[in-house]
């Protein structure tokens, strides 16, 4: 157990829409990281010298930091809890933000990239075992959902921020943005969030140790069997967003503003499901509200596919293959909440590496959706169907995974 603890610690259940909010901004710095550049991929590639497609590398190289990080930020938050790693995440992406804004190196970008995401990932994973501390069943869904609507705000506001910042500025700005953004978070935490993981509830572990709850972790069927869904729910949103550069601008031809236009109506499209799927959890049970989604998710994907093969969706019917994208990623704000608190059930005591376990599942599988993406055949919509499809496929079978799980008992309903 630990022996230090911070001045005060959140009450379970307490737990204040200014909390949520900044949470969810908090949490917001990975979609603000990957999104709010991807204007700023050609003037990337041309300033660092990168050659063609380098800048996607440089994404991967944020993807791999994310997923290399989260497996020492969920022990670190369960041995000193939850305040003082968040705190310290957010200032090694600070730094390593500026580091990106500073460098001409293309391979030192990489660099900085990968570092800053290490520290980063302290925002994704440290945030749900936060809400883990103070509720579960569907009074943690209802907070994930809420959670996940100002998260979900990010992937609206950030390419249209970047396109904004290129227009008044270069690059390089973006960066610096991202470093003001993380200087005020962390006095946004030491302002007002206190520590939700009391000092009696705190485990200091041998890397062994933490190697072995690991394995646990990932051999439990409920845990494993719901993040398998929330990962392949990630990859869904992977290959969109790895494909989008590319479908919209170069296939479908979209203006700049137009691409952020539909940025927003897919991300606002996600959000609406999160903040439905909130109210409806108390009505339905969590498998049940998962399933539909997932369903529906399935015959939309089948459609995507079959029309982009056929022609149909792509460059003669943008509007089509835009409603189809957000047809997906709507269902995608019902599955990621209810397969995340579910996920959790049985490692309250360790909710911090449970989180971690499941941040590095879904960015090292989820970042996969971005070369499956790049090895199919561009010029067409077909590329961003089959990798979305293969991303709900998996949500398939791991929830047929999900379904032969024990149970996990009423608070899941």
């Amino acid at each position: 157990m630990t022996r230090s603890s911070p001045s005060h610690a959140l009450p379970s259940g307490h737990f204040t829409p200014w909390l949520i909010i900044l949470l969810g901004l908090v949490t917001g710095i990975g979609p603000l990281a990957t999104d709010m550049y991807l204007p700023a991929f050609p003037e990337v590639e041309q300033d660092l010298a990168g050659g063609p497609g380098s800048a996607q590398f440089t994404l991967a190289a944020w993807f791999m930091g994310l997923a290399l990080g989260q497996f020492s930020q969920g022990p670190l938050s369960d041995r000193f809890g939850r305040r003082a790693p968040l705190v310290l995440g957010l200032a090694i992406f600070a730094v390593a933000s500026a580091g990106c804004a500073l460098v001409h190196n293309y391979h030192l970008f990489c660099l900085f990239r990968f570092v800053g995401a290490i520290g980063g990932s302290a925002s994704a994973v440290i945030p749900r075992a936060i809400v883990r501390d103070v509720a579960t069943g569907k009074a943690g869904a209802k907070i994930m959902s809420q959670l996940t609507l100002v998260f979900g705000v990010m992937p609206v506001l950030a390419p249209s921020f970047g396109s904004l910042v290129l227009k008044v500025g270069n690059w390089r700005w973006i960066f610096w943005v991202g470093t003001a953004y993380a200087v005020l978070g962390i006095v946004g935490i030491l302002a007002s969030l206190p520590d939700t993981l009391a000092p009696q509830r705190r485990i200091a572990l041998s890397p062994m140790q933490i190697a072995s709850r690991y394995v646990v972790i990932l051999k439990e069927p409920v845990f494993r069997a719901n993040a398998l869904i929330a990962t392949f729910s990630t990859f869904v949103m992977f290959a969109y967003l790895g494909s989008a550069p590319v479908l919209f601008e170069q296939v479908l031809h979209f203006s700049a503003g137009q691409f952020g236009l539909f940025f927003g109506v897919n991300a606002a499209a996600f959000i609406l499901g999160t903040q439905i799927n909130g109210r409806l959890v108390h009505k339905f049970a969590m498998p049940h509200l998962l399933e539909g989604a997932l369903a529906w998710a399935l015959l939309m994907g089948c459609i995507f596919v079959v029309l982009a093969y056929m022609g149909v969706a792509g460059v003669h019917h943008p509007l089509l293959t835009c409603g189809l994208i957000t047809s997906i990623t709507g269902a995608l704000g019902f599955i990621g909440p209810n397969a995340t608190v579910m996920s959790f059930y049985h490692h309250g005591h360790h909710a911090g590496s449970a989180s971690a376990m499941l941040g590095t599942l879904q960015f090292s599988i989820g970042s996969l959706s971005s070369v499956l993406v790049g090895l199919l055949p561009g010029g067409n919509a077909t590329s961003t169907a089959l990798g979305m499809m293969a991303g709900i496929l998996g949500m398939a079978l791991a929830d047929v995974m999900r379904r032969y799980a024990p149970p996990i008992g009423a608070e899941e309903d």
